[in-house]
């Protein structure tokens, strides 16, 4: 009995291989890996690092979180004042009167052709007392008042630089699960990469390194110019320069974001983030490259497969198949890092997203003009 398989059945049989082994080395080991020691010292104090620019609203709902922070061996907190054009510095100068360990850097203007967020960071590193460095954003807010402790035991793996997750506030909406998935799907990928011995990126909404690593790569100097990447790119150059890279998923460690309230301003969002994958390593890129493209060739080759009558039951067994395992582990994913989306809607936006994907990417090959606030 002889069994054939169409060209278009073979490549999306491949694509679903691809997909299933990305699923098994690193997404379901990473889920469930044992969570962090709990009893690593907290014998070195750190100076937490936040970057604001017209940002009054969210630090009110920031700060006061950050100077809650249980962490024994001491911190400061670096308020750097980027350009605002609201009562951002009146605020932060009233903050550094009432407590001695915040200290604010001000930054009037930005070197021609400079990234401003790049720049107003170098000047607050500069400023920095304390070697290990915590970064966030003005506008995220820590899990818990636990976040300075267990972001600073990464360091103790022993690591130079810490990866944490940074996730979105759930909201009522497609828009907000869509985003939510979004940062989700990355977040398992860069998380479990790094485990796997393979970083490539971070974010700045909660990402730790030394003053050594950031010395190390001469700063921001090999993409300066370029508006993102304070966080992603100065992984690619730490991970070069050597830096032993550690990951902490635990939900004590996250930090919590407000989410884009638009398509159009999720679209600018998502435009310059990806921008800054084109400098990333030749291997990074490919390791990313065949995960997304084996997605999208199986949605590709799925849609061709429906106008095939003798094909649709293979067709049908290979995508229920490939749905169930994914749908499974990312729901696993989703309880490892507190970051649960309703496991029904899992498969709509996996495809929804990677069209998105799609989009986006074509859309950065045609038009490459991006704009910073």
């Amino acid at each position: 009995m002889s069994f054939s398989v169409s060209p278009a059945l073979g490549l999306l049989l491949l694509s679903i291989a691809v997909q299933l082994y990305y699923v098994a080395y690193y997404f379901r080991p990473f889920a469930r890996r044992p969570p962090e020691p709990s009893d690593a010292p907290d014998a070195e104090p750190v100076s937490v690092l936040v970057c604001a620019h017209n940002e009054l609203e969210n630090l009110r709902r920031l700060l006061p979180l950050l100077l809650q922070q249980d962490y024994p061996a001491g911190f400061e907190i670096i308020l750097i004042d980027d350009r605002s054009e609201d009562d951002t510095f009146l605020y932060m100068q009233q903050l550094t009167q009432y407590y001695p360990h915040v200290r604010l850097v001000t930054v009037t203007s930005t070197p021609d052709g400079l990234s401003p967020k790049k720049y107003a960071l170098t000047l607050g590193i500069k400023t920095a007392r304390h070697p290990r460095m915590l970064f966030t954003d003005a506008d995220c807010i820590p899990a818990t008042n636990q976040w300075i402790r267990y972001m600073q035991r990464g360091f103790s793996q022993p690591a130079d630089m810490v990866l944490g997750y940074s996730a979105y506030a759930p909201e009522v909406g497609f828009l907000n699960k869509l985003i939510r998935f979004e940062t989700f799907l990355t977040g398992a990928q860069y998380l479990s990469f790094a485990w796997r011995g393979s970083p490539y990126m971070g974010v700045g909404r909660n990402l730790a390194y030394t003053r050594q690593v950031f010395h190390s790569t001469k700063g921001f100097a090999s993409h300066i110019r370029s508006l993102g990447g304070d966080d992603d790119l100065l992984v690619q150059d730490a991970v070069a320069q050597g830096a032993r890279v550690a990951v902490v998923g635990e939900p004590g460690a996250h930090t919590l974001s407000e989410p884009a309230q638009t398509w159009r301003a999720w679209w600018r969002q998502k435009r310059r983030h990806l921008s800054a994958g084109r400098q990333y390593r030749l291997e990074d890129r490919m390791r990313i490259g065949i995960f997304i493209g084996a997605n999208l060739l199986f949605y590709g080759t799925a849609i061709g497969l429906l106008f095939s009558p003798p094909d649709w039951v293979s067709l049908a067994i290979a995508v229920l198949t490939r749905t169930v395992l994914l749908t499974v582990v990312y729901a696993q994913l989703g309880r490892r890092l507190d970051d649960r989306l309703p496991v029904a809607w899992l498969p709509i936006l996996d495809a929804v997203y990677f069209f998105y994907y799609l989009a986006l990417g074509i859309s950065l090959f045609l038009y490459r003009t991006l704009r910073w606030k």
